[in-house]
């Protein structure tokens, strides 16, 4: 359960010290997006030989300084980078704070020592794949914009199959006062008893999008599948089975065309 130690270390402000960056130590060790790990400090969650630092780019030596988040001590030594593909199980949540349920973390916790973090987003209901890693570089790179891999959803729809919704979906749509670009939209199936199968092909990815975008169309999602990032798939593989991902599949996320 996460939890701050705000109440009970003193408050450290950057001083003039040799060492790494605070920010950068926290990425490299898989803790988050440099970004994030920014975020993480600014917040208030991280402690640095019994004191609270709130300064991302305070300098530390991280094989001598005592180094906190949440109250769990960050080990002196790098873990060794591994990067798997999870098939996330609908009731799932992608995130580190178990608060409000199981977290992907904590189910991947049974099978490995690295702690490993959600790259990127599904939200509890949806289910497939997600990337879990430590190697701060792939991270960063999954999580920023510019990068800008295409995602892929399979989503089982209930409603009439009308050509006006298809044109709704395939839109420049509103949502939450952000008109999202135009996504691909491919019917994979129609059924008799009025549920299909759609895919979709984003190149970025609001809160909840597609389940918006069908709402907007007179859809009903029942299910919603990611079965690819960029060039990883998902194939044939399970819900709670994962793998390693192989050096190339590494490479090629880190260097999109």
């Amino acid at each position: 359960m996460r939890y701050s130690n705000k109440n009970q270390t003193s408050k450290t402000t950057p001083q003039a010290r040799e060492g790494e960056r605070l920010q950068n130590v926290l990425a490299r060790r898989g803790v988050a997006s440099r970004r994030h790990a920014a975020e993480i400090i600014e917040q208030g969650d991280v402690t640095v030989n019994g004191s609270l630092v709130t300064e991302p780019g305070f300098r530390v030596n991280p094989e001598a300084d005592e180094i906190r988040v949440n109250g769990r001590v960050l080990p002196m030594a790098e873990e060794r980078k591994r990067t798997i593909l999870l098939y996330k199980p609908p009731g799932l949540i992608c995130g580190a704070d178990n608060a409000q349920g199981e977290t992907v973390c904590d189910f991947m916790g049974r099978y490995m020592p690295e702690r490993l973090v959600p790259v990127g987003r599904l939200d509890k209901e949806s289910e497939g794949l997600l990337l879990m890693s430590n190697d701060g570089d792939l991270v960063n790179v999954m999580t920023h914009p510019r990068y800008g891999h295409t995602k892929t959803y399979i989503a089982r729809v209930a409603g009439h199959m009308e050509e006006r919704k298809m044109k709704i979906l395939r839109s420049r749509l509103e949502i939450d006062g952000y008109v999202i670009r135009p996504v691909e939209v491919e019917i994979l199936k129609v059924g008799r008893d009025h549920t299909h199968q759609i895919a979709f092909t984003l190149a970025e990815g609001r809160n909840r999008q597609i389940r918006k975008m069908c709402s907007a169309a007179g859809f009903v999602v029942l299910s919603l599948t990611r079965v690819r990032i960029g060039p990883v798939k998902i194939c044939n593989m399970k819900p709670g089975e994962w793998r390693e991902l192989s050096p190339s599949e590494i490479s090629a996320l880190k260097n999109p065309r």
